[in-house]
């Protein structure tokens, strides 16, 4: 009887990836993370560009339905991502003592047409040929895929993937829900009338939070992700991220900081705080009343967002917060300085509001007990793992 494969799956990030044994429970149809895994840090492999600076975006946007035309280190960059991947796999393969392997990969980015390359990504270098050239570093490390790579899915929809087919997920109990993920970058994922919905399939009427603008005129994704509010404070401080990398200054020191009255770190979370409530009061008015301009885009040629939707007068049972955004929310420090008035924000904003009627208003009238805190830490590269596996069974 053939051996099962190796199931894996794959959160690539903009610092590192990270390689885990994905398992299915077939009694009870979820899947969970096994006990191997493996993560490499892109800084230690061959080659790696430590300035690197990504390629515009507007550049990016525009070369995307043209031709991509990547830059010499680019190439390099994306080779040290690739070799990563390619070593976080053959170590899981050499600990299982398994040569046949089943993988999903999760990357940020938008894909390119054939889904398994990147064709626009905001920190790291676009990566067109990103599955075909591991393929290849995996098959001269003897290891057989079960199938080829089918597609590089959204690490944010595999949040959302993992949330719902995880043992401990948040999103399995729910019918409406929404997940806002912070570490490098910022995840969204929807599940509405008790599916996933991603958020390319709802890009006509609801934008990803990396496409809007905070109200200080940078990216959303620049104030709300734990690497945004890691750099904010070192902008506020007069002090570079690297100094405060050697300091092992991060959000949750930061957050330590500001309950001691650091003004720097104040003025970090008053930025941080006034954005996070105010997006997800856009995710509530969006879903209820469609959109409404509450924030500009970062790219002025996206196109409009449709005010109409399928899913108009829904109301979410659960917002979640999830990575190391969640590990904020949750921190003893962070439960203060972050949680605590971004809540009360938040239902400032819906109680006060001239867009949401007052059966919604009701509804959300006790938002801390709306607000959950992920537990799934790994979500994303289980939800590549439950992918792959959907994608080959069906």
């Amino acid at each position: 009887m053939e051996q099962e494969p190796l199931l894996i799956g794959i959160d690539g990030g903009a610092t590192k990836v990270s390689a885990w044994e994905i398992v299915y429970d077939q009694h009870l149809s979820t899947f969970s993370l096994g006990a191997l895994n493996s993560t490499k840090s892109y800084r230690e492999i061959e080659g790696f560009i430590p300035d690197f600076k990504p390629v515009d975006l507007t550049i990016q946007l525009g070369e995307r339905d043209a031709k991509i035309k990547t830059t010499a280190e680019e190439k390099q960059q994306a080779e040290v991502y690739v070799e990563a991947c390619a070593q976080a796999i053959s170590e899981l393969v050499d600990k299982k003592d398994k040569r046949n392997v089943l993988i999903g990969i999760g990357m940020p980015g938008l894909k390119t047409a054939d889904k398994r390359g990147i064709a626009v990504v905001a920190n790291g270098p676009r990566m067109i040929e990103y599955s075909s050239k591991l393929e290849a570093k995996l098959k001269a490390r003897n290891i057989s895929l079960n199938s080829p790579v089918d597609h590089l899915g959204s690490d944010a929809d595999y949040c959302g993937i993992g949330e719902n087919y995880s043992d401990s997920g948040t999103f399995r109990s729910h019918t409406n829900a929404y997940y806002l993920g912070g570490g490098t970058g910022v995840a969204d994922a929807l599940k509405l009338d008790g599916k996933l919905v991603t958020f390319d399939n709802a890009r006509d009427w609801m934008a990803k939070t990396w496409e809007m603008k905070s109200e200080e005129g940078l990216p959303l994704e620049r104030v709300t992700s734990v690497s945004g509010i890691q750099k904010s404070y070192a902008d506020l401080s007069n002090q570079t991220v690297e100094a405060l990398n050697v300091k092992q200054i991060y959000p949750l020191q930061i957050a330590e900081l500001a309950k001691s009255g650091d003004e720097a770190a104040l003025k970090t979370f008053d930025v941080v705080n006034r954005n996070l409530a105010k997006l997800l009061y856009e995710r509530i008015v969006t879903l209820n009343r469609g959109w409404n301009n509450l924030f500009d885009f970062v790219n002025p040629n996206r196109a409009a967002l449709n005010p109409v939707h399928n899913f108009t007068g829904k109301v979410f049972d659960v917002l979640v917060i999830g990575q190391r955004l969640g590990d904020l929310f949750e921190d003893e420090n962070g439960k203060e300085v972050v949680k605590k008035p971004v809540i009360e924000q938040l239902n400032n904003l819906i109680q006060n509001s001239e867009l949401l009627p007052e059966n919604v208003k009701i509804h959300y009238k006790n938002p801390d007990e709306l607000i959950c805190v992920s537990k799934l830490r790994e979500a994303p590269a289980l939800g590549a793992g439950v992918d792959a596996f959907i994608t080959q069974n069906n």
